[in-house]
């Protein structure tokens, strides 16, 4: 598809997610960059639910970068047990910690550059972080995101970093973060891995995957003033 055209579709897709998911916010409970920064490294391969049901208590526990730092491995990981691949998250976020003790004061740092250089850190939990916590545009592609670039013809890659740099092309850099968010809600309410609900999909006249796949079905969707992404 020529450029043009392309970027012509994206700016409908994006109005269309707009207009069904105006106010969109992750919903990983924080009151800071590191409590984002530590949920997020806590979510994957985990719900953002069951992270929120652990997190009031490991944030009781470890209430800044320097508990974490100096936490006992099998104490933090007895905390975040429920969330998963505990073992190597509780190293992850000690690591991580002492590297933000000592590198740059305590303080989670607000730049992609500096993020990714912290253990249990990539491109998506850094996105997440400064989107969230600092404000500043990021395309965060998780299995939503890709999956839904994918059948929409956004992307043809399935690396997420090449996913995140042709989504940097098509969308405008004030709406990364949102974008992004927008794309995981529908894809967690209608745009389904395994039974996609293309009948009920805002997106249908402008997406490719029904037509070449037959996956049309289910019912009419509503939306609502609010969406978190959940």
């Amino acid at each position: 598809m020529p450029r043009t055209s392309l970027n012509a579709r994206a700016a409908r897709i994006l109005e269309r997610m707009e207009k069904e998911y105006p106010e969109v916010e992750c919903a990983l409970s924080h009151d800071n960059p590191l409590q984002l920064l530590v949920a997020t490294i806590l979510s994957a391969q985990c719900t953002d639910a069951r992270v929120n049901m652990v997190t009031p208590e490991l944030f009781r526990k470890y209430p800044d970068a320097a508990a974490f730092a100096r936490a006992d491995l099998r104490q933090l990981e007895s905390t975040i047990r429920s969330t998963g691949f505990f073992r190597s998250k509780a190293r992850n976020l000690r690591e991580s910690c002492r590297a933000i003790q000592k590198r740059f004061g305590g303080r989670v740092p607000g730049r992609l550059e500096d993020l990714v250089t912290l253990p249990g850190v990539g491109r998506k939990t850094a996105n997440v972080v400064l989107g969230s916590a600092f404000g500043i545009p990021g395309i965060t592609v998780d299995t939503h995101v890709g999956r839904l670039s994918r059948r929409l013809g956004l992307t043809k890659q399935a690396d997420p970093v090449k996913v995140e740099l042709d989504l940097m092309k098509l969308i405008p850099q004030k709406k990364w973060s949102s974008f992004s968010l927008q794309l995981i809600w529908h894809g967690r309410k209608v745009c389904h891995a395994r039974a996609p609900r293309c009948g009920e999909c805002t997106l249908m006249s402008l997406c490719p995957y029904p037509s070449q796949t037959g996956a049309v079905g289910g019912h009419t969707t509503g939306s609502s003033a609010r969406f978190r992404h959940a």
